[in-house]
């Protein structure tokens, strides 16, 4: 039986940006405390959180001073280094979820995609790319165009390039200056997401989300997905594989690509031809922590992704992952030239319309097209058009504003 008392249990969160601060927003109704360790001063958690350590993701003597604060250690942000966590978990007896073989797994893309291949969850043809010439052979083999990726630290579309012909691949490779993976462009039907939790012998899906990217940063989010019950079933199937070949407790953000063709095979692939359904649903990335495509839940669901994730690193039973109204997201990115002091102006109309919702992330600085919060508008009743809903958070967007008069 679960306890609480004061104090309670204490979660180290290795990052300290919007995603911390919305997890300490959701554990402290729990009576869960949160301590943060992120590298800027006064980070967007800072103000709702118990404590911030300044240090570096991968700083050890930093983790250590976290994991002896904390029952259990998380990250929102996969720069935390795996090893100094496995280590310090070793060392000291905190756990960490999702584990830190999770991490490995995740933080290098081509080696995610391999592991998931292998153990049979649909994915996109792909391969390693060391020079030029294997980007021209992989369009050769996939079409143009390819998308290229960086294997590691990239996010947010960051390290993501189209490449639309061989005459591109050069500039493409140095683009992304580091290790790189391509794969064949997928000709989607939509992109959607499960956010999915992990449990202490348990797993929830929330209601399938249909995602709207524009240079590939997610822009809007709406809830439910305009897709069929069949693949919306099969979205969930492929998510509950995903998480077979994670390992520790916690949400995980699962991207996916809705299409209405068979994918071509990998080279990686076992020569088998594609089952019935293949085709409907490949899988694009997993994020180990609450995902961007997971903001919808703090109003839209029964229980938030946020909430989720402080009660599955901590063991405890989950919440209900149900649909409370259909809802729409739409991300604010900051519509400035350059680097300014951070200011959202012309906020009135957000605040006086009924069902919407202003999340503002505590950054101190505006970065053109930097995410610096969202809006949600919900239904006032569940069979509410989501399509509207969507124009309506549009609006509300487009009314919003970072730059001076």
């Amino acid at each position: 039986m679960t306890t609480l008392q004061m104090p309670g249990p204490t979660l180290g969160v290795v990052g300290g940006g919007q995603l911390g601060r919305m997890l300490a927003e959701a554990a402290s109704p729990l009576g869960v405390e949160v301590v943060v360790l992120d590298p800027t001063p006064d980070c967007p958690a800072a103000p709702v959180a118990r404590d911030q350590i300044v240090a570096d993701f991968d700083d050890e003597a930093g983790i250590r001073e976290l994991a002896a604060r904390a029952d259990v250690l998380t990250f929102e942000i996969e720069l935390a280094d795996q090893d100094v966590l496995e280590r310090i978990s070793e060392d000291t007896g905190t756990p960490v979820h999702p584990k830190p073989k999770t991490l490995r797994t995740i933080h290098d893309k081509l080696v995610q995609k391999r592991e998931l291949e292998d153990a049979g969850v649909p994915v996109p043809p792909f391969r390693a790319v060391d020079d030029a010439d294997d980007i021209r052979a992989a369009i050769d083999d996939y079409g143009a165009p390819v998308m290229l990726k960086a294997r590691t630290g990239g996010y947010d579309g960051r390290g993501n390039v189209p490449v639309e012909s061989k005459e591109d691949a050069e500039d493409a490779l140095e683009s992304v200056a580091g290790p790189a993976m391509v794969e064949a462009f997928v000709e989607f039907e939509r992109e959607v997401s499960v956010i999915a939790v992990k449990g202490d012998d348990e797993v929830a899906t929330f209601p399938l989300g249909e995602n709207i990217h524009v240079d590939e940063i997610l822009r809007e989010t709406i809830v439910p997905a305009r897709s069929s019950d069949v693949v919306s079933e099969r979205a969930y199937d492929v998510a509950r594989d995903v998480l077979d070949v994670m390992d520790g407790r916690g949400v995980y953000g699962i991207e996916l690509f809705e299409t209405s063709e068979a994918p071509r095979a990998s080279e990686h692939s076992s020569g088998q031809g594609p089952r019935e359904g293949d085709g409907e649903i490949l899988l694009n990335e997993i994020a180990p922590r609450p995902h961007n495509s997971g903001h919808w839940t703090i109003e839209g669901a029964q229980s938030s992704q946020f909430e989720q994730h402080a009660r599955a690193v901590l063991g405890w039973p989950l919440g209900s992952t149900d649909l409370r109204s259909p809802t729409a997201l739409a991300n604010l990115l900051a519509d400035v030239a350059e680097n300014q002091d951070a200011r959202l102006r012309d906020i009135d109309e957000v605040l006086e319309t009924p069902g919407a919702h202003l999340h503002w992330y505590g950054k101190r600085t505006s970065r053109p097209g930097r995410k610096m919060g969202h809006v949600t508008v919900s239904g006032s009743d569940p069979d509410a058009d989501v399509e509207a809903l969507l124009e309506t958070a549009r609006e509300l967007e487009d009314a919003l504003t970072f730059t001076a008069e």
